[in-house]
């Protein structure tokens, strides 16, 4: 019995510990600045904002990252998935709703496009995809003649961000994400893959289109990403020369928070977890005016830090825990 309670306390502190613990940081420091975390509706939009979309960001980095294909071109779908769906809704007058499936219906075809480039050139996933990057950066600056798109004006278009849709986009694609990856045949071959390739393929399982299934599906998440971003802010920006690339380096952190804190539940769902944990941190910088340069230098450290951690996992445990000198107190 004893066993058993200690194994679920565990658990749950495996799943909750991060998470609590960042946001008990972040409460105590906007406190010592006299200022509170969640303070008004602005403040929870932002935090379900930031989870929802650096938890799709996350995933969509994760599915080919995990299969060894680093893919740098995700921050580039983004843009010109938004930048498709806006001017085609502009142009024609369409709602929201609209703009957010023409979002994911151009994701999904450029991430297609992205994977069917990857295995028809069978060049390094690295090469392949700055390739892309630079392409689509491209064509969404020719599409818009280097001005981006503008829709402050447009009430329809702006009036997405609000915590209950932000919550609805964690929970659907939670959930479609599970269902895809826990409950399907793709789901199977993709997790067969990565146990063994070779021995998989030997098995009948067809690696190519899982592959490109696997970009496409990660189009799909980064075009509801530029979505949130477009219709949070109004404008779309253009960025050439890679600048679209930063988009993924958000999602290292909350990529490696949840792949830990997944070892005490469903991965998909640590995750969301690793999102959360970032997102209070991101508020924190809002609610602190902190400088974007020192938020770098910040995250930065506290990813090297997390990742020296979980290299060195056992001996830092055993320094916490004191087992060496236990052990030698009991010889």
């Amino acid at each position: 019995m004893k066993t058993n309670n200690s194994n679920i306390f565990k658990k749950i502190a495996g799943i909750a510990g991060i998470p609590t613990a960042t946001l008990l940081i972040m409460v105590i420091l906007c406190a010592s600045q006299g200022v509170k975390l969640f303070e008004t509706e602005g403040n929870w939009i932002l935090f379900f904002r930031a989870a929802a979309s650096v938890m799709l960001t996350t995933f969509a980095l994760s599915l080919n990252l995990n299969s060894g294909r680093f893919d740098f071109s995700i921050g580039s779908v983004s843009l010109l998935s938004s930048v498709i769906s806006a001017s085609i809704c502009i142009a024609m007058g369409l709602p929201t709703i609209v703009m957010l499936l023409i979002s994911i219906v151009s994701g999904a075809l450029l991430g297609m496009i992205s994977g069917a480039v990857y295995v028809i050139v069978k060049l390094p996933p690295i090469i392949v995809s700055l390739g892309v990057a630079l392409f689509y950066e491209g064509l969404a600056f020719a599409i818009t003649k280097g001005y981006g798109v503008s829709f402050v004006a447009n009430g329809e278009l702006t009036s997405f961000p609000s915590v209950l849709n932000y919550a609805l986009v964690i929970i659907f694609g939670l959930v479609i994400f599970i269902f895809i990856f826990d409950y399907t045949q793709f789901g199977y071959d993709y997790k067969a893959l990565l146990s063994g390739q070779k021995v998989s393929v030997n098995t009948g399982i067809k690696e190519i289109p899982n592959a490109v299934g696997c970009y496409t599906i990660a189009g799909a998440l980064m075009g509801v990403v530029g979505f949130i971003s477009a219709t949070n802010t109004g404008t779309i920006q253009m960025a050439l020369n890679f600048g679209s690339i930063g988009v993924m380096f958000t999602a290292f952190l909350p990529m490696f928070i949840g792949g830990f804190i997944g070892r005490f539940c469903n991965e998909k769902a640590g995750y969301l977890l690793g999102a959360v944990t970032t997102a209070f941190i991101s508020l924190m910088y809002a609610r602190l005016n902190i400088d974007a340069s020192v938020q770098q230098i910040v995250t930065a450290l506290i990813l090297v830090g997390f990742l020296i951690y979980l290299n060195n996992e056992n001996k830092i445990i055993e320094l916490v825990m004191l087992k060496k000198f236990v052990k030698g107190k009991v010889q």
